[in-house]
């Protein structure tokens, strides 16, 4: 695909069932956990999506990632996913920046994520931390999910 077609924008509520497909796909392969379409909707302000240049409301959802914030400094990069056909060809890299950029917008100091893709996030420049350095996630989303308290993800994060 010629890379000038994709372009990386804030997601509109009628993209919500698209990332949410496209989430529940990676969910299926235990690479991401999975997020509800209501948690999608209440939460759409957070995502970025990757599309086709040109096709508006109606483009195809080929990736997303997600800035939530957490604290007058934290947010987490979250809901990171690239649809399979197109994985490899730097679009992860397009979506982290765009929420990169938003967090740099925000004044925010550090960014942190909980993946299985370590060697990814690394060269986007975070750091493995343990998760015990990131009281606010663990209390109010971990706490809750099922794996825990014996998650096998790997905590990460950048100091901006």
């Amino acid at each position: 695909m010629d890379e000038s077609r994709v372009i990386v924008r804030k997601a509109l509520i009628s993209d919500a069932k698209a990332i949410h497909a496209l989430l529940m796909s990676w969910s299926a392969k235990e690479v991401l956990l999975p997020r509800s379409l209501t948690q999608i909707y209440t939460h759409i302000r957070e995502f970025f999506v990757l599309c086709r240049e040109g096709q508006g409301e109606a483009g195809q959802v080929l990736g997303c990632c997600a800035l939530s914030i957490f604290w007058e400094d934290l947010a987490e990069i979250r809901s990171l996913a690239v649809h399979p056909d197109f994985c490899g060809r730097g679009y992860g890299r397009l979506l982290m920046d765009a929420a990169i950029a938003e967090a740099r917008t925000f004044g925010l100091k550090r960014l942190f994520a909980l993946t299985y893709q370590v060697r990814f996030f690394e060269r986007m420049g975070f750091s493995q931390v343990g998760k015990d350095t990131l009281p606010q996630k663990v209390w109010s989303d971990c706490v809750n999910c099922p794996r825990f308290p014996d998650c096998d993800e790997v905590a990460v994060v950048m100091e901006m």
